[in-house]
């Protein structure tokens, strides 16, 4: 079974009411619900909330949420919580699904869970894309990332990595978009591990994994995932919807 959760929550130091925000007339939050739900993958699509204005109005456009704890630590304890609740089976695949990406393409949750089908070791995955804007390599709200020769994260990082030492070397850089799966019992246990000193530093909780020792398999998509951080985004993803 392939459940996939999006963590939402109303209060944003940057973008108070973000997921109710309009974008193209919906609400944000009901355009990521329906990407997610187109999704062959998908065996259910579950928005988790500590706030009663996203629960009705998810309630409204006919989707499925549920209440968590307003006492969660990140939206990964909120998916946590939200999995607990389906009394999942240990090696069930957990999606998270990031609420401010409105208009990323399906495919890439089909192309996020695949290595899972081909290592029964796997215990986590998520995904990247090769930078085409310049600007996205050295702006700190996009997060790179670097992996080893099998496609496992070596770092992620708010900088620009790898950082070229002299001019004339060429690299490739990769924004992490954000969405992660996860099998049923390792998520369980990731939320128990305490808050790792990078990860505290970079204010990025998917380096709490790499602290204590376990392995991310990267998967590289052709499809970006823009996100909406605050207003003057939403004209733009309005822009890439006229397109669609």
């Amino acid at each position: 079974m392939t459940i996939a959760v999006i963590p939402s929550r109303y209060g944003s130091s940057r973008f108070e009411g973000k997921p109710l925000s309009l974008v193209a007339g919906k609400p944000m939050i009901q355009r990521v619900y329906e990407q997610a739900q187109k999704s062959k993958a998908v065996t259910k699509t579950i928005v988790a909330t500590d706030d009663e204005r996203i629960f009705k109005a998810v309630e409204n456009f006919g989707g499925t949420a549920v209440m968590t704890s307003e006492d969660c630590r990140s939206g990964t304890d909120r998916v946590a919580q939200t999995a607990g609740m389906l009394g999942l089976g240990p090696d069930d695949i957990v999606i998270n699904i990031q609420g401010d990406q409105p208009v990323f393409n399906p495919l890439t949750i089909d192309e996020l869970i695949s290595p899972f089908i081909h290592d029964p070791d796997l215990v986590m995955s998520t995904l990247a894309f090769k930078i085409k804007d310049e600007r996205e390599i050295t702006d700190p709200k996009d997060v790179k990332v670097t992996f080893d020769q099998n496609g496992f994260a070596l770092y992620f990082s708010r900088a620009q990595i790898p950082y070229p030492r002299d001019r004339e070397t060429r690299a490739d850089f990769y924004k992490h978009l954000g969405f992660y799966a996860y099998k049923k019992s390792f998520l369980d246990k990731l939320v128990t591990l305490p808050t790792g000193t990078c990860e505290h530093i970079e204010k990025l909780e998917q380096l709490r994994v790499l602290e204590f020792g376990y392995r991310i398999k990267v998967v590289i998509t052709l499809y970006d995932s823009p996100e909406i951080d605050l207003p003057e985004d939403i004209n733009r993803i309005e822009t890439l919807l006229s397109y669609c």
